[in-house]
């Protein structure tokens, strides 16, 4: 069994985590940058990640949390945030910071951008966001293997109001909307009814279909 898929074994939503166990911040840095290196549609990066830390804000963070112990009992809650819109601003930056890297301009890259430029910026602002969710989704599927591999624990959380996540932490000024969150920190094991039961998924042949 390779060693990724036994992390993988062994992770599950901690239900009760260690509020005096803190996760090392070089193990939180690890899940970020494999965020930060994830795929996105078209490589845009429609979404940012807010690690917050401050015990107070999480507090705030609680009750319209659905009072998760999670949140203010993990040592480092992330908040995956999507672009509320796509905007000509941000796709040029993202285009534009592309090539600045790699030192050069291509045609067909070039191409691509009036396209989305063409398209993007023309739709719904909601088909828009909820394309943005879907990329930082996979973000948060990232993170949830990179925290396995540190072996950190980590409960991925869609129970929370997003309008007032985002008003405690000042979204909406930023372009940004709360899609998900994700708390880090170390299963209280002594305290969580969930550590010692069976891992549960559906049978390979029910799951995956192969076509050859």
């Amino acid at each position: 069994m390779s060693d990724l898929i036994s992390k993988l074994q062994w992770r599950y939503a901690a239900k009760k985590m260690n509020p005096e166990k803190a996760v090392p911040q070089e193990k939180v840095e690890r899940i970020l940058e494999a965020i930060r290196l994830t795929a996105t549609s078209s490589g845009l990066q429609p979404y940012e990640v807010i690690v917050v830390t401050n015990k107070e804000i999480r507090e705030k963070i609680k009750p319209i949390a659905w009072n998760q112990g999670q949140i203010t009992d993990g040592s480092h809650l992330l908040v995956f945030a999507a672009w509320d819109n796509y905007t000509a601003e941000r796709i040029n930056g993202m285009f534009d910071l592309v090539n600045a890297q790699r030192g050069f301009t291509s045609e067909g890259w070039e191409n691509y951008r009036k396209m989305l430029l063409s398209t993007y910026p023309e739709r719904d602002a909601e088909v828009n966001f909820n394309h943005a969710a879907r990329q930082a989704y996979i973000g948060l599927g990232t993170a949830l293997i990179a925290a396995a591999e540190e072996q950190v624990d980590a409960t991925p959380m869609e129970g929370f109001d997003p309008k007032a996540l985002d008003e405690i932490l000042g979204l909406k000024a930023r372009g940004l909307r709360s899609v998900a969150i994700l708390p880090l920190g170390y299963r209280e094991e002594a305290e969580d009814w969930l550590v010692n039961l069976k891992k549960v998924r559906r049978a390979r042949e029910d799951f995956i279909t192969e076509v050859a």
